[in-house]
């Protein structure tokens, strides 16, 4: 649990697009996507105005000079003036870091190295694109999983080879018109502005009504961002009434599951699979339903159906990894993780995290088959990581331990040992502790290598510092028959309950006071120490304090080993940075 942040990040939500093109080979699929990234599919008859393209700056990406030369001569027929182009990712990334494009053309399949979808991922990520920025996914591939995982990053189009300079300026005058009607939306979207965002909404769908299926879905997405539930869910009510849409749907759907409504979620999205079938976000939703029933199996279920739509999803392959292993599905989890290893090499997502989920799952093989096929390919799974990842302690642990434990069961007991006591000397010296799952993982690695006392003492400090969350508590209890540990842990959560109460009722000093006796049970709690940290700024805004002030520093002193992979983490910095203020 956490209180209220003390000033709320920006953020951005997904930018409704796609243009579908008819006379694709899979244009009932486009069709489809296109009907849930923007509005229902039905080409334009009406005669678009001449854009004066002059001052617009353009990038071309393709990996075919004579490509990118074609495309640049029918710019010019349409006097661009300002075009910059790239032969590779590497190169596109480096050009988007040092200027704000207006249109980028970018060709999906690149060679070697990253595809426009990881570019597009990529931009995203790193913030390097603006929301009034047009991109157009190009290119000549037709098949199903290429067409799947380009749109799904939701590029503002789709465009295949060949084409003409005719086609190329219907389609960007299209997309530009849409761009510059949606300007004061984008503008909000790009400040963070989501009340701003639904106002601006609510204008342009009065003054330009063809742009309201991209308006409502910005709406939907600021009103989620905003916390406003109520209202969204009468929107996409009446959108589904009206005419069902794949985005209200899963957007629908996504709520009722927020607000605990899982029969109702589940209803909307059968409805979905069988009025949308080729949407692989539906089989999301309805994995998330049953993750929320903790019916694994279900789970997984849905999310292969997914994949076998979009096979080329580095998130949806990562959580069928996860959940397959959890049922000790080896077969498919090792087939899930490799897929992930393998597309995650070249993506903004690469994980180390996937190399270790790989190399455990195929650790757990080696229960019942020592195969030194087996073996080999851990080791190079973990080689692989560690060279990725060379200056992170953390991870050479786990990759010792692992390696130790395959060794042992494939008798070779020395080089086990002599690995084992390396990561525990690895380990002593760690500045920050791991996150839940790997310290539970570590736990589990060192009681198989007879270290019990050792994992005793892992999870003790994993159910110290993350004893808040049910769900962690949970796994822990099914490692340990500690009950001290879990009774401690469960007293604590009650006491930290009540501080929460307390403090959304304003009742700060009887927050602190609970908050205060949390932390005592279990002073590296992340969440207890950021709680009674804040209750303590809350205090001094009002009545400075050095002895408060002091208190707050050692607080955030006692968790400094939170990893910065924690979702805490963006929060125990501005506590820190606010303090240092105070």
């Amino acid at each position: 649990m956490k209180l209220t942040a003390l000033h709320a990040l920006p953020s951005l939500p997904v930018q409704s697009k796609i243009a579908a093109i008819s006379h694709h080979p899979i244009a009932k699929t486009l069709t489809t996507l296109h009907q849930y990234y923007a509005s229902p599919f039905s080409p334009s008859k009406a005669k678009t105005r001449m854009i004066d393209y002059s001052k617009s700056q353009f990038l071309v990406v393709d990996d075919f000079s004579d490509f990118r030369t074609s495309v640049k001569n029918m710019l010019k027929q349409m006097a661009v003036q300002h075009i910059d182009t790239a032969a590779n990712a590497k190169e596109a990334l480096e050009l988007c870091r040092l200027k704000r494009y207006d249109i980028v053309l970018h060709d999906y399949n690149l060679g070697a190295g990253k595809n426009g979808q990881q570019v597009l991922e990529e931009l995203h990520e790193r913030k390097l694109m603006m929301p009034h920025c047009i991109f157009v996914m190009v290119t000549a591939e037709t098949s199903q999983a290429m067409v799947m995982s380009a749109i799904e990053c939701e590029p503002d189009a789709y465009l295949t080879k060949p084409f003409n300079r005719a086609s190329l300026q219907q389609r960007l005058d299209k997309l530009v018109q849409r761009k510059q009607a949606l300007k004061p939306v984008l503008d909000a979207v790009h400040k963070g502005d989501h009340q701003t965002v639904v106002e601006a909404c609510q204008q342009v769908m009065r003054d330009q009504p063809k742009y309201r299926p991209q308006c409502l879905r910005y709406q939907a997405n600021a009103l989620e961002a905003l916390g406003q539930d109520r209202a969204l869910e009468k929107m996409l009510t009446a959108i589904m009434a009206d005419r069902p849409l794949p985005w209200a749907l899963v957007a629908l759907a996504d709520l009722y599951r927020r607000m605990g409504q899982l029969d109702k979620a589940e209803n909307l999205l059968e409805q979905g699979v069988r009025q949308f079938p080729m949407l692989p976000m539906i089989y999301d939703g309805l994995a998330a339903v049953y993750r929320d029933r903790d019916d694994l199996p279900k789970v997984q279920q849905w999310l292969e159906q997914g994949l076998r739509i979009s096979p080329h999803a580095l998130h949806r392959q990562v959580e069928l990894g996860t959940v397959a292993r959890q049922n000790q599905d080896s077969d498919a989890a090792l087939k899930a993780w490799r897929q992930a290893v393998d597309l995650g090499r070249n993506s903004v997502f690469h994980s180390a995290e996937s190399h270790l989920s790989l190399a455990a799952t195929l650790n757990d093989q080696l229960n019942e088959n020592p195969d030194p096929k087996v073996t080999l390919e851990l080791r190079q799974t973990l080689t692989e990581m560690e060279q990725s990842w060379s200056d992170d302690p953390g991870l050479q642990v786990r990759s010792n331990l692992l390696q130790a434990s395959a060794l042992q069961k494939t008798g070779k007991s020395g080089e086990a040992s002599a690995l084992l006591s390396k990561a525990q000397g690895q380990l002593a010296q760690l500045d920050t502790f791991f996150s839940p799952q790997a310290a539970l993982d570590v736990a589990d690695n060192l009681r198989e290598l007879g270290q019990a006392d050792q994992a005793e003492q892992m999870l003790a400090t994993c159910a110290e510092m993350y004893g808040d969350d049910p769900s962690v508590m949970q796994q822990i209890a099914g490692k340990t028959d500690n009950p001290a540990l879990l009774d401690t842990s469960k007293r604590a959560a009650e006491l930290n309950r009540q501080g929460i109460q307390h403090y959304q009722q304003k009742n700060y000093p009887q927050a602190l006071e609970a908050f205060r006796q949390s932390q005592k049970l279990q002073p590296r709690n992340i969440s207890f120490a950021l709680n009674t940290a804040q209750s303590l700024l809350r205090l001094m805004a009002t009545e400075p304090d050095p002895a408060l002030k002091e208190e707050c520093r050692l607080c955030l002193q006692q968790v400094r080993s939170i990893p910065p992979s924690d979702s805490r983490y963006e929060r125990y910095l501005k506590l820190c940075k606010h303090a240092e203020a105070s």
